[in-house]
């Protein structure tokens, strides 16, 4: 048996980001993954200004056009209405999740991380500490962490079922050849699913398509990715890849005692932005900065009090969020909306802010409202024109 302070499962960027605030800590790591890297991974790859900052702090690490295409070219649309088309909007990234993910995870192993790689996670052995493979390899830890994504076996061994497929979203992707015709724009599309969106994210060599939306919400998402794919212009011989997405049901208590939950495992994706990369980011440092704290006081069981306390921002923005998603979603609302992100360039600022990370769901709801009354007004003058002048008829 392999004995180690630190053993994280998955090494995406909330298990590489876990294992190099460990070892920046000063704890032995094992890091786990059931690939080999490099590896694919269904995702948008949108590489907010808030991942920028998070990769910044804890790999040290800058965004470079080797590994990312910058765009200040924001598309804002439902279905074919284009609601705001923005050409210098604060720079977002893009990247491909296969590349992004073998260079943390390449930084992670030669800042001293051990990698335990093609071996999934079998067991775990709560009483006695001890993770197991498939293979039979038996790690021994003082806190494990979880970073093993939406399907998460961690998350099952500790609580039954890693998701409520109910709850959350689910998403389909395909990558089309990027062609001379097509511009930087990023694209996102308010109505191409039920409580969700449309992404076309331009990459060195493909345009990443895909749909996304809560799963109980959308019967039939192969038909919306279709429509989708037709009104982008991509190839509709690709096949799909299909992914449950956690779009912020997150765990109220993600682990407990010294197993603690980070990244998708612990339902950490903002619901509106579908930001998932930072708050993977955030979380696998913050745990591993818990287990450090607890390891020093030789209590390895109280990692999960020090990583709630850590989490209470970004639990707090996700209610923001979830709140946020009642104004932009609900069929009721839907109309307001639009007219009012259509109209209200300090609204569309406010967005554009929220993905660069200097802003928070407060200020948004803010600039909503200032621009909710006149539509409001504009709406009833419109309905009562038409009243009287059936009446003068």
């Amino acid at each position: 048996m392999e004995q180690f302070d630190l053993v994280v499962i998955g090494s995406g960027p909330a298990g590489s980001a876990a294992a190099m605030a460990g070892l920046r800590a000063g704890l032995s790591v094992a890091l786990v993954d059931k690939h080999g890297f490099p590896r694919d991974k269904l995702c948008g790859g949108l590489f907010t200004g808030r991942s920028e900052k998070a990769m910044k702090a804890i790999f040290e690490l800058d965004v470079t056009p080797e590994t990312f295409v910058t765009s200040s070219h924001m598309r804002f649309s439902a279905g074919a209405d284009i609601l705001a088309e923005i050409t210098d909007a604060p720079p977002v990234h893009l990247t491909m999740r296969r590349d992004l993910d073998a260079m943390l995870h390449t930084c992670a192993i030669e800042a001293g991380a051990v990698p335990f790689l093609g071996q999934p996670l079998d067991q775990i052995n709560f009483d006695g500490n001890q993770a197991i493979l498939k293979d039979g390899t038996q790690l021994s830890y003082k806190v494990l962490i979880g970073a093993d994504s939406v399907n998460s076996i961690v998350a099952r061994l500790l609580f039954g079922r890693p998701f409520d497929p109910e709850t959350i979203g689910f998403g389909l992707e395909i990558e089309t050849p990027r062609t001379k015709a097509h511009d930087q724009a990023v694209e996102v599309d308010f109505e191409a699913a039920q409580w969700g969106y449309g992404w076309a994210f331009p990459k060195h060599k493909t345009i990443t398509v895909g749909v996304g939306g809560i799963n109980a919400e959308n019967a039939d998402m192969k038909a919306a990715m279709r429509a989708y794919v037709d009104q982008t212009g991509a190839d509709p011989s690709l096949k799909y890849k299909g992914q449950y997405i956690p779009f912020g049901d997150y765990r109220k208590k993600p682990g407990r005692g010294n197993v603690l939950l980070v990244g998708d495992a612990a339902g950490l994706v903002d619901p509106v932005t579908g930001e998932g990369i930072a708050l993977a980011m955030e979380s696998g440092a913050f745990a591993a900065e818990a287990a450090a704290e607890a390891i020093a006081a030789n209590a390895p069981e109280r990692a999960f009090g020090g990583y709630l306390t850590r989490l209470k921002p970004i639990h707090r923005g996700l209610d923001q969020a979830k709140q946020w998603r009642l104004v932009m979603f609900p069929k009721l609302m839907q109309s307001s909306f639009k007219k009012a992100f259509r109209k209200g360039s300090s609204l569309q600022r406010k967005y554009l802010d929220l993905l660069a990370g200097d802003v928070d769901y407060g200020d948004l709801r803010s600039a909503f409202l200032r621009r909710v009354p006149k539509f409001l007004w504009w709406g009833a003058r419109s309905r009562l024109r038409r009243l009287f002048s059936r009446r003068e008829a």
